[in-house]
This record gives C-alpha cells, sequence and structure tokens, in this order.
C-alpha cells in the first residue's frame, strides 16, 4: 500500500480550500497517536530550555502541523520548517504567512545534503528517517546542524511491526519505506559514533495503541487505496469506530510499552 497517493488527495484538498488547514492539523492530531507522543515529548523538551528562546529545525514537514503546534506553544523559538516536497512547502508557506505567523521560515531541502553548522537548539524528525536509504549520512547531518546540548527528536517505526511488518517473509504496509523501522538498538549503534547521547527512548503503539492504528488509520487507507469513492463512507466509518478508536489511543498514551510498532528515541548533542 502506499500512503503517497492518499496524502497527496488530502494535499489537494487543503491547497483548494487553505481555510479548512487547521481543521485538517486537529485532525491529524486527534488520529495519529504518534502525534500525542510527539507533542508531550516537544513540551517536556521545551521546559529544558526555560525561558530561553530557541531555534527549532522541523527536519520533514510533511503538511505542516508540527510546525504549527511548535509555532503556537514553543515559544519563544524561531522555527525553519523543511520538506523535499516543494508544493508542501509553497502551501505552507503560503498558509504561515496568511495567518501573520512570523517566526517561522519554509525552505526546500534534502536532509542528505544539507549543510547547517551549529544552529539548532532542537531539531525534529517525524517518520522521516524510516524513508531514507542513507541514513547515518543524515544523522551526521543533524549532529552538525545541531549546537550543543541541543536535542534530536525521531519518531519512526520501530522493527516490532512497524510499517506492519510482524515476520520476515512479510512486506512494509508502507510501500515508500526504506527499511521497516528501528529498535532503540539500531539507532543507539548509528547515533552514539556520531557523538550522540540517548536521552530517552519510549516505544509506542503498543497492544492497544496498534488496534487503534488498524481500525482508525490502515483499514480506511486499504479502501482509499481500492477506490476514492470510498470518501463518501469515512463518516459514516468514523462514526462507528472513533469512540473504539480513542478508548485505546489513551489506553497505549498511558501505558509503558515494553515494545511498540513505533518509537519515540531523543537524542542529545553533548558537552
Amino acid at each position: 500500500m502506499y500512503y503517497d497517493p492518499v496524502k497527496n488527495i488530502f494535499a489537494k484538498v487543503i491547497h483548494k480550500f487553505p481555510s479548512l488547514r487547521i481543521l485538517f492539523y486537529k485532525i491529524l492530531d486527534l488520529m495519529f497517536l504518534r502525534s500525542w507522543y510527539v507533542r508531550r515529548e516537544l513540551i517536556n523538551l521545551r521546559k529544558s530550555f526555560k525561558l530561553s528562546e530557541i531555534n527549532i529545525y522541523d527536519a520533514g514537514s510533511g503538511f505542516g502541523q508540527y510546525t504549527y503546534f511548535m509555532s503556537k506553544n514553543m515559544n519563544p523559538s524561531n522555527i525553519f520548517s523543511i520538506d523535499v516536497k516543494e508544493d508542501w512547502i509553497n502551501d505552507c508557506r503560503d498558509f504561515f504567512t496568511s495567518r501573520k505567523i512570523e517566526n517561522v521560515n519554509f525552505a526546500v531541502e534534502d536532509l542528505i545534503n544539507i549543510n547547517h553548522q551549529n544552529r539548532f537548539d532542537l531539531i525534529l524528525c517525524v517518520d522521516v528517517m524510516e524513508h531514507i536509504v542513507n541514513d547515518v549520512k543524515v544523522f551526521k547531518n543533524l549532529y552538525s546542524a545541531l549546537k550543543v546540548g541541543g536535542f534530536l527528536l525521531i519518531n519512526s517505526p520501530s522493527i516490532f511491526g512497524g510499517s506492519d511488518v510482524h515476520h520476515e517473509e512479510e512486506k512494509s504496509f508502507i510501500g515508500e519505506h526504506a527499511r521497516d523501522g528501528y529498535s532503540k538498538e539500531d539507532l543507539e549503534t548509528k547515533l552514539h559514533p556520531i557523538g550522540f547521547n540517548t536521552f530517552s527512548s519510549k516505544y509506542t503503539y503498543g497492544f492497544w495503541g496498534d488496534k487503534a492504528w488498524r481500525l482508525g488509520i490502515k483499514y480506511p487507507m486499504l479502501l482509499l487505496n481500492v477506490s476514492k469513492i470510498f470518501l463518501i463512507i469515512l463518516p459514516v466509518y468514523y462514526l462507528l469506530t472513533l469512540p473504539f478508536t480513542l478508548l485505546m489511543m489513551v489506553l497505549d498514551f498511558s501505558s509503558l510499552n515494553k515494545t511498540g510498532s513505533g518509537i519515540n528515541f531523543i537524542a542529545k548533542k553533548e558537552d
């Protein structure tokens, strides 16, 4: 299954109707459990800087929902938000300009080729690294981009069922993925030699989160990949299933998962 064609449908809708973008962000924040985890970690990390102004790098901004969240909840801050998709970046830039959000700048960048030096206090990288073959090169670039004492927050599928791969013979549910995911040990093996230390690591989408993802995201996506006509019945589907999906997400969010199909990993660039 390919996420990009489905994601492009929503990108076209919010491009045509920019007034719907904030509603779209709220839906993403509600329906994607990873957003619950990422936003919690962002708020906790912001507290560690106290009242100092910080520079943030949104390394793979997508629709711009995390950039928007940080612009409202991480101040005082300056946010530099990038993606490889020029049309998505242009849409984000137009929207943020229209909302007079002045602490955010956008650019088209490829993380393989960036050359920022000691520029950022915090780098956010959500659902990006699993798409990049040469991940070590990107990790080195991100290390160079961080200031000493800065944090790198990575959110990715894990090897424990990430990309819906549970056995060696299974293929990734997401066709665009270069790898099924990471474990804590995988990330440490790649990040520690560069100079990062582990600040924290949490597995997400445990037993309950996995069930919520299937009910709330996977099955609707499979329907949309069959035919876009299923957009018509999605409101009825969610009316029936949303209470159960949200309950399972709450259970996962309040649990300490020993493993899970996602991972939130925070690395720190020490002195």
